[in-house]
């Protein structure tokens, strides 16, 4: 359960961290209003703000979420931009799932 919790937590702070750069992203690069970066703001916080919800030490957070944030970001592509991730794309965030199941829930020492 707990890996599921910390997934979800990670799922929405990589969603939070991918509006807030993708509102800028269509103001700078598609000459969308200038408005949108207030909505960006806001997203980039609670990005920050999630990330400091976990009982984790900052440096293996920011490790594992690494690799939820691929994942999002490929679905993101889908979704958004349409475009389809490939076969190796989708091995590839197998591969960093693993690895973030690995830092997130491997053997710590004290």
């Amino acid at each position: 359960m707990e890996f599921l919790k910390t997934f979800g937590l990670f799922v929405v702070t990589a969603v939070a961290e991918i509006v807030g750069c993708y509102l800028p992203y269509l103001c700078l690069k598609q000459g969308r209003s200038a408005w949108f970066l207030v909505p960006a703001a806001f997203s980039l916080a609670a990005f920050a703000w999630l990330l400091t919800l976990h009982p984790y030490a900052a440096g293996r957070v920011y490790a594992a979420y690494g690799g939820v944030y691929i994942s999002v970001a490929l679905a993101w592509l889908w979704a958004v931009d349409s475009v389809r991730p490939t076969i190796t794309d989708w091995l590839g965030v197998g591969v960093c799932l693993v690895g973030m199941g690995i830092i997130m829930f491997g053997t710590r020492h004290a």
